[in-house]
């Protein structure tokens, strides 16, 4: 879909192509494009079909480039993109910023909360008639969502891991597994921005006043931090998957030797029945109830020292996240003895 805006009184406004002011910058908005605007940008605004293939690839970086043949200049930058209804949430769509003359177009294959930000008129300072200014606008807002994203990235992966400590589902590992791709796609994204930023600096393509370069720095800075940020939650999220691997594993080892020492066990009266099954007179064979009470007994005993061994070991090698809840009222009324009898010899012996 494309949309035409002008900037009236310090505010954009959304206007047909017959209404457009000549005498006016105008933004031409394009965004989850389909064939029919990818057909109006070639033949209204002469757009170079290469241009918008790469700027329609959703792996395409960040860069600036003129096109010799239209004479208009092309600039790509990545923006962050949240999408609630896909597995990878959070990822990047390159943004392409064409400028001639008056003319500002932004072609993206998708929608994202920084071009709803533009057109809602939630960035302040907007000034369409300044068109450098204009495009680091984007990228200031771009910086600003990645580092809102990241933080909420962040508190999601706390989350889940909360959860995991409690019981660890196949579920959780695909939604860190998502975290983490969104983080790296997040990163390179940043990385190829700031490579795009010291192009600006560089660049004869697009004139930036004192007042843009400064404001480049300020971008600069908000990258940058972006990046550090990214660049932890990258770490933090490694750790925590290798954390999670040695939980699973030690989880694994505490249930395999319960199940050894369940088999030592069951292996003993399994013993005991294969030998005595061979042709050999049972002991007690001829004693009646004696050898039924004597017997009972024996595999009574047997099941309690199972149960007991198999206890013990529960006890000092339990499952991480599994853990008994303590009795808290009987240790309460065990602090309220405690006190009552040291009250008492403190009075016996006043």
């Amino acid at each position: 879909m494309i949309t035409y805006w002008q900037q009236e009184k310090g505010r954009l406004v959304e206007k047909d192509r017959e209404e457009l002011d000549p005498q006016c910058n105008t933004w031409v908005d394009a965004r989850s494009v389909t064939s029919d605007d990818v057909e109006e940008l070639e033949t209204k605004f002469r757009v170079d079909p290469e241009n918008i293939l790469d700027i329609l690839d959703p792996d395409e970086l960040s860069r600036i480039e003129y096109n010799d043949d239209t004479k208009y200049t092309l600039a790509i930058l990545r923006l962050p993109v949240f999408s609630p209804g896909d597995d990878i949430s959070y990822f990047c769509a390159p943004l392409g910023i064409i400028t001639f003359g008056k003319t500002v177009i932004t072609i993206c294959w998708t929608d994202c909360e920084v071009l709803k930000d533009f057109a809602a008129n939630r960035v302040r300072e907007l000034n369409l008639a300044d068109i450098p200014a204009f495009i680091i606008r984007f990228l200031a807002r771009s910086d600003i969502t990645f580092l809102r994203y990241l933080k909420e990235l962040n508190r999601r992966a706390t989350t889940i891991q909360n959860e995991m400590f409690r019981s660890v589902e196949n579920e959780e590992f695909l939604q860190l597994l998502n975290i983490q791709k969104s983080l790296v796609y997040f990163e390179t994204s940043l990385k190829s921005n700031q490579l795009l930023l010291e192009k600006f600096r560089k660049t004869r393509l697009l004139k930036f006043d004192e007042d843009d370069q400064d404001w480049l720095d300020d971008v600069d800075v908000d990258n940058r931090q972006a990046m550090e940020m990214a660049d932890t939650y990258t770490n933090i999220m490694a750790q925590m998957t290798d954390a999670c691997g040695s939980l699973i594993s030690n989880n694994l080892a505490i249930v395999m030797k319960r199940m050894t020492i369940i088999s030592i066990v069951l292996a003993i009266p399994t013993f005991i029945t294969s030998f005595f099954g061979m042709n050999i007179p049972l002991p007690m064979a001829n004693s009646g109830w004696l050898g039924m009470a004597v017997i009972t007994v024996v595999c009574f005993v047997s099941a309690l020292f199972g149960w007991y061994v198999i206890a013990k070991t529960s006890k000092y090698a339990r499952p991480y996240g599994r853990r008994r809840p303590r009795k808290k009222k009987k240790h309460a009324e065990k602090t309220k003895r405690r006190v009552k009898r040291i009250s008492s010899r403190k009075r016996s012996s006043n």
